[in-house]
């Protein structure tokens, strides 16, 4: 009886020795047998096994932890993922974006890290879908075309775009740079030769941001100077503006706001100021160069960006309403603001061009051809006597969330809001 009883006592504990050791060797959190992790998905995705013979594999496929990111049993996820798509990466790669980054790549912001890796495994360093400036491109197109055409490029652009720029975030610099302009551009140039310092009229450039006059990918004008170079810069008359190079400070300007490019552009300054409406970034301290760059740009009219983002910066209301809108208003799709407003000064409400919005939209839309809707000064708005009709009565020009523009989601009830007898 009492050997029965040791007996037990040696099996029970066998048995528990046997399951400790199965329990320690299982994987993960899922407590998976040895090889079930990675090695056992093969059997079924034995086509995935390819993948394994390229020359950069990620981590944990490398080491066979296909659970390391997929949920072996069932997940709330597509491709049975353990997390959302857009964040499962930080689990490891937390570092990625430094806290308070000054800028962040928009795709790395919204957790899109397969827009540039495969998460499995590359012929590409670091897993990317494509090797170099190529796979930049595939973003920012209108960039890689301007780059191609080039007359005049810049050797670190042809070589890769991260030579200057890095992929996911910067720290303290904005637009992804690795260093600030002109930092960045002193670790290749050099500024102490008498020819660069002659080009430049003697002026400490060294202390400005190169990028004010230089377009760092490249252009069409020779030193690479951005594609629309102001007159004093091209006849390289900097002190025209600007201090003597020797003075105490040389980059201060001779006067503020207007009145310095009112010595060269009178007539425009002249015109405006005998208009009723003046456009207030005018006239204020910052003047001229609220919306244009005083010495270079890749915009026509030196534009310190595209139109509809020198726009925006001020009236992004009024292009968030336009995105909300189900029909777009083809001017401001296009970035073409001044098809309907003066940028300076205007004798019309809301600087139109046009002193009626019938005449404005007239220019484009040939509206008698489809609507017999009397319009004009003599008609009278029924619903407000101190109003006419006009095209703005029915339709609003920067977008609605109905169609065409209108204020109501069908033509009826637009209608009735005049013609009240119909009302139903």
């Amino acid at each position: 009886m009492r050997l029965r009883k040791i007996l037990t006592i040696v099996f029970l504990a066998g048995l528990c020795l046997s399951f400790i050791a199965t329990v320690a060797g299982a994987e993960g959190p899922f407590k998976l047998k040895p090889g079930a992790g990675g090695k056992l998905c093969l059997s079924c995705h034995a086509a995935f096994s390819g993948k394994l013979n390229a020359k950069h594999v990620h981590t944990p496929l490398a080491k066979g932890e296909c659970s390391g990111c997929h949920n072996p049993h069932a997940s709330n996820h597509g491709m049975l993922l353990s997390g959302d798509a857009n964040a499962i990466c930080y689990n490891c790669h937390d570092s990625v974006v430094p806290t308070g980054a000054k800028s962040v790549h928009q795709v790395v912001g919204e957790g899109k890290c397969v827009a540039c890796h495969d998460p499995h495994s590359s012929e590409n360093p670091a897993n990317l879908l494509r090797g170099g400036s190529a796979l930049c491109f595939e973003c920012h197109k209108e960039l890689g075309e301007k780059i191609a055409s080039n007359k005049f490029g810049h050797s670190p652009v042809k070589k890769d775009c991260l030579g200057c720029h890095t992929p996911h975030a910067s720290a303290e610099n904005t637009g992804l740079l690795t260093k600030q302009d002109p930092a960045l551009c002193l670790d290749c140039h050099k500024t102490d030769g008498a020819t660069f310092k002659k080009k430049h009229m003697n002026y400490p450039v060294e202390q400005a941001r190169c990028s004010t006059c230089h377009d760092p990918h490249g252009s069409n004008s020779g030193a690479i100077l951005a594609d629309h170079v102001h007159a004093p810069i091209k006849n390289q008359m900097c002190s025209q503006c600007h201090n003597e190079p020797e003075s105490a400070q040389p980059f201060a300007v001779k006067k503020s706001s207007f009145e310095l490019c009112q010595g060269c552009h009178y007539e425009m300054v002249n015109t405006a100021f005998g208009k009723n409406r003046l456009h207030w970034p005018l006239v204020d301290k910052t003047g001229c160069i609220n919306c244009h760059t005083p010495h270079a740009s890749s915009e026509p009219g030196l534009l310190k960006d595209k139109m509809l983002v020198v726009c925006g910066q001020c009236h992004a209301d009024t292009l968030a309403r336009q995105e909300r809108s189900q029909t777009k208003h083809q001017p401001i799709h296009d970035g073409e603001c001044t098809v309907c407003h003066s940028p300076h000064a205007s004798d019309n409400v809301f600087l139109q061009k046009e002193a009626s919005s019938i005449a404005s939209c007239a220019q484009c839309h040939d509206w008698q051809t489809h609507s017999s809707h009397p319009l004009g000064d003599e008609v009278v708005d029924p619903r407000n006597r101190n109003l006419s009709l006009d095209c703005l009565s029915c339709h609003r020009t920067h977008g609605t969330e109905y169609v065409k523009f209108l204020y109501y989601s069908d033509v009826q009830t637009l209608c009735v809001q005049c013609h009240t007898k119909y009302r139903r």
